[in-house]
């Protein structure tokens, strides 16, 4: 069994677009389900800003109002999942229609996964001529988890069809007890679930990944992914513990106070802190590299400090590591990258520090 991509993110506290929140008041004002931004410090036009990023826990609140206006209805998370088509996830969704075929998709989706609205992480192998996609749940709430797994895998499906109108599920499960009926279930995923299974897993024939999609274009999906990456850089670098770490390493001007000191002061432990920096697709020392590598340039830039003075004021013993960092990061040494700033020279003290070459 063969993992399709790894998900771009394990947990689901990533900041996202109101493009969700918009579509879930809609359809709470279609059931007569109240405010269901009570509490969420978010207005309806708010809701219409294309450029707003909203906190994930604002859209958690939103799906408890929701969820416990409509008494966290089995066939009303269904249905709400049913009504997140590819146009809902704006150019996220348009590179996946102009993916070459399912597979180009799928990899895409899990790549740019925090771009998407999901909480439950989807975990995609292919085992054979069998394609299973798990959908995580272990960290969502539970007091709506289930609310949470059955709009997620029936908006999964929904994207998958009008990617593919073609394609079937071939098996369901889920984690929870079987209801009193299954009629949601059978129209939102075409297939009976199986219930009480030790997981929510779902099945299609291996042969769809290789289909060509209807709306497949080259140049397109080239645009819209170069859109994407741009797109999740700016969310990853403004959010969420790589920006509250960044920060920390930021007000130390680089210096490496260590990451068990950097846990104590957000309060959670050095193993908490590392797991939620693998999770967000980083580590404490790709952070402590990032953020020296930034004032290094700026430092530089200026022209009025040395080689040895950066290094110093970076944190590193010796000039000789800072110089072997940056030719790591830039290609070139400290000095070759200070002469080519407008006016070209690097700080005095450089020629006399730093043996020539350098």
């Amino acid at each position: 069994m063969a993992e399709l991509a790894d998900p771009a993110v394990r947990d689901w506290d990533f900041p996202r677009s109101t493009a969700s929140i918009l579509l879930m008041t809609r359809f709470a004002e279609e059931h007569q389900a109240g405010d269901v931004l009570a509490g969420v410090a978010l207005t309806a036009d708010d809701l219409l800003d294309p450029r707003l990023q909203v906190d994930a826990r604002q859209e958690l609140a939103v799906v408890r109002n929701l969820a416990a206006a409509l008494g966290h209805s089995e066939v009303n998370g269904l249905e709400l999942g049913r009504r997140y088509h590819v146009t809902t996830f704006g150019i996220f969704g348009f590179a996946c229609v102009s993916s070459p075929t399912l597979r180009d998709a799928m990899r895409f989706a899990l790549r740019y996964l925090d771009l998407s609205f999901t909480f439950c992480i989807p975990h995609v192998s292919v085992d054979g001529d069998r394609v299973s996609m798990v959908l995580d749940d272990e960290r969502v709430p539970a007091d709506v988890a289930r609310f949470l797994v059955l709009r997620d895998l029936a908006a999964i499906c929904t994207m998958m069809r009008d990617l593919l109108p073609s394609v079937c599920l071939g098996s369901v499960e889920f984690r929870h007890p079987e209801p009193s009926t299954v009629d949601a279930y059978l129209a939102a995923f075409g297939v009976r679930p199986r219930f009480s299974r030790p997981a929510n897993v779902s099945t299609i024939d291996a042969r769809y990944l290789d289909r060509p999609l209807p709306q497949a274009n080259e140049h397109t999906v080239a645009i819209c992914e170069a859109q994407c990456r741009e797109l999740v850089a700016r969310r990853r670098s403004r959010s969420g513990i790589s920006h509250e770490v960044r920060e920390r390493l930021v007000r130390v001007g680089g210096a490496d106070t260590g990451m068990d000191a950097v846990a104590r002061e957000l309060n959670m432990s050095p193993r908490t802190l590392r797991r939620r920096l693998e999770e967000a697709g980083t580590s404490y020392r790709a952070l402590v590299d990032e953020v020296r590598q930034a004032l290094a340039e700026e430092m530089l830039a200026t022209g009025a400090l040395s080689v040895e003075d950066v290094a110093i004021r970076l944190g590193y013993a010796e000039a000789s590591s800072f110089i072997f960092a940056f030719k790591r990061w830039k290609g070139m040494t400290p000095a070759a990258y200070a002469r080519r700033r407008p006016g070209g020279v690097v700080g005095k003290r450089a020629d006399t520090s730093v043996s020539p070459g350098l």
